[in-house]
């Protein structure tokens, strides 16, 4: 379900993380901890795009908040 377009692009980010493998990520850690859980591939990677646009989403709603909190 969602846009091709999307997972597309959130399925090469998640790509890259993998590959480059930052060890204090959280992402990464997490879905390093899934791949070691055995969990099929798109499994884990999933679950990392939703981990990933989860403090993505909250990073820019803290920032809009301290736009709103300056003005």
């Amino acid at each position: 379900h969602g846009s091709p377009e999307l997972w597309k692009t959130l399925f090469l980010v998640m790509d890259v993380l993998i590959k480059k493998a930052p060890p204090d990520d959280p992402v990464f850690c997490f879905m390093n901890r899934k791949r070691d859980e055995g969990k099929p591939y798109f499994v884990y990677m999933a679950a990392g795009a939703n981990k990933f646009l989860r403090i993505y989403y909250g990073k820019v709603k803290e920032y809009l908040a301290s736009l709103n909190t300056t003005e």
